[in-house]
């Protein structure tokens, strides 16, 4: 199985707070062999900035990765 979260851009409060749960829960999801992905129109560099702001907002360190990948949609050809 697999999950595709698909957010319209990073750094905004609702996205943020969605994948902070999702990055909560990864470990659930993992046991159950499910996938977790997400997509964002923002560039690779953004999202690696924004997955320090997520894992902040989970009282984490702030790292540049999260237990799941996000596609870069830049060019919003995916999206």
């Amino acid at each position: 199985w697999g999950i595709l979260f698909s957010h319209p851009r990073d750094f905004t409060p609702v996205c943020t707070t969605e994948l902070g749960r999702a990055a909560k829960l990864a470990g659930e999801f993992s046991k159950r062999n499910v996938k977790m992905i997400a997509l964002s129109i923002d560039s690779v560099q953004d999202h690696l900035s924004w997955c320090k702001d997520i894992n902040a907002y989970n009282g984490e360190q702030p790292a540049e990765k999260l237990p799941f990948p996000i596609i870069a949609d830049k060019n919003r050809e995916l999206a």
